[in-house]
């Protein structure tokens, strides 16, 4: 049976936010992790991109916190109690605008801080007082060295995406970043694998985490297709023309492992009248 949003007995304020945004049963991430975040505990979660873990995560916190909800203009009045990390701009950005359509209809206030913009009006949100800051790592500790943010008063860490993060090379950064941290804290992680590199960083910072699995442990996405094809080193250019004229293909990402070879590739490609757009 599907368990629905309406079994959760969520606050009135995020009930209501979740039915206008046509929220009905719960996806396997959502009906397993949201009792355990309400109950504070730490948990190791291995969910995919759009399996509906932003909403696993927000709405247990958004509850928790509505404690401190209140309507004061003064900063001190709104530190920031749940901080949520994510390895990109697009991602954080996604996940802000989720957080503040889940929150509407509540006094907590929620901003959005990354890289690749003017750090003036991110300064001016937070120094109005935030209480759930959704961050990119590297921005974040620009903002921190600028003293535009404390986090002395978190009561929540989110790391999303974590196996993303350590792979784009963030593990320093996030360290750093945890060094601010109260010791006394709940931890949340959510990685598509659970790499031998996310256990240890789960070991380090997860008190005795619950272990959420909605699919096999290091499991592709459900949703790409994988085909592998043996082909002589000398026959994978004429492999990858095949390919692509066979099955229509417009639109696709094709990684190379050297700079030169991407270069001659994207030249083949637009000889042969495939390679419109082709990147360097």
């Amino acid at each position: 049976m599907t368990a629905s949003f309406s079994n959760l007995s969520l606050a009135e304020p995020l009930a209501r936010a979740v039915a206008e945004m046509g929220y009905e049963s719960m996806t396997p991430i959502q009906a397993q992790a949201i009792p355990v975040v309400l109950t504070g505990k730490d948990v190791m979660g291995a969910a995919q991109t759009g399996t509906g873990k932003t909403a696993a995560f927000s709405l247990p916190l958004l509850q928790r916190l509505l404690k401190h909800e209140n309507a004061s203009t003064s900063p001190a009045r709104h530190p920031v109690r749940a901080l949520v990390l994510l390895p990109t701009r697009e991602l954080a950005d996604q996940v802000a605008q989720q957080v503040k359509l889940y929150a509407k209809y509540t006094q907590l206030r929620s901003a959005v801080v990354f890289g690749g913009m003017d750090m003036k009006p991110q300064t001016i949100e937070l120094k109005a007082g935030v209480e759930v800051l959704v961050a990119t790592p590297g921005r974040l500790l620009d903002h921190i060295e600028a003293k535009n943010c404390v986090l002395n008063q978190v009561e929540y860490v989110v790391l999303d995406e974590a196996d993303r993060m350590l792979d784009i090379g963030f593990l320093p950064d996030l360290q750093r970043i945890l060094s601010y941290l109260p010791k006394t804290r709940t931890t949340l992680l959510f990685s598509a694998t659970f790499s031998p590199e996310i256990k240890r960083l789960a070991g380090s910072y997860l008190q005795d985490p619950i272990t959420i699995e909605v699919a096999r442990p290091n499991e592709t996405a459900s949703t790409v297709s994988q085909h592998f094809y043996g082909v002589p080193d000398e026959e994978k250019r004429h492999a990858l023309h095949t390919l692509l004229k066979q099955n229509g293909i417009k639109q696709a990402f094709v990684f190379v492992n050297s700079k030169l070879g991407c270069a001659r590739l994207a030249r083949s490609l637009e000889r042969e009248g495939s390679g419109h757009g082709a990147a360097r």
